[in-house]
């Protein structure tokens, strides 16, 4: 059983959030999904960076760390888009027994310790993660020491785990939340 930080995306904290909460509760974790805006979700990526804007940034991590101050430090640091970045910023701050990152890349080697466990999974191609990009974060985490796990999955949009948006695959959803119950299965 893993302890789990989960950080919604730039879109707040939408059903899709509660519902992967709810999964990986059943199987057993103990999940927190903080809402780091304070304010309803939102239905567009438009409307989502209007929120965090008028939010900011300083206010979405203090309310972050204000979350995660009293879980163990093996908790397993993990976000969605937007909430990658969350996760990572908590990385370089505090012990993490994994780094779990849907749909986006962050993160500094400088934060990672050898051995950590980092799994990412991405559209491919997605919009907002060039691909080249992607490879100069993989060759750094990689240096830094991670024990990196890349998924793509080729024909999704971006958020392809959320039902609520247009960029949902239900099958790479699927495969993607098996795989990581896999990997929280082994911290």
């Amino acid at each position: 059983m893993s302890d789990v930080a989960l950080f919604h995306s730039v879109y707040g904290l939408r059903p899709a959030v509660l519902a992967a909460a709810d999964r990986l509760r059943a199987a057993g974790h103990r999940v927190v999904t903080p809402d780091l805006y304070g304010e309803p979700a939102v239905d567009t990526v438009e409307a989502g960076f209007a929120l965090l804007d008028k939010v900011g940034k300083q206010t979405t991590l203090d309310r972050a760390r204000a979350a995660v101050a009293g879980l163990p430090p093996d908790t397993v640091m993990a976000g969605f888009s937007f909430g990658v970045w969350v996760a990572a910023e908590l990385l370089a701050e505090r012990p993490a027994a994994a780094l779990l990152l849907l749909h986006g890349i962050a993160g500094t080697p400088g934060a990672v310790r050898p051995g950590l466990p980092v799994q990412l999974h991405l559209a491919d191609p997605d919009e907002y993660e060039p691909q080249d990009e992607v490879e100069a974060w993989q060759r750094a985490m990689t240096a830094a020491g991670a024990d990196l796990s890349v998924y793509r999955y080729p024909g999704p949009g971006h958020l392809f785990t959320d039902p609520g948006v247009p960029d949902y695959d239900a099958a790479a959803s699927e495969l993607t939340w098996e795989r990581v119950l896999t990997f929280l299965d082994g911290r």
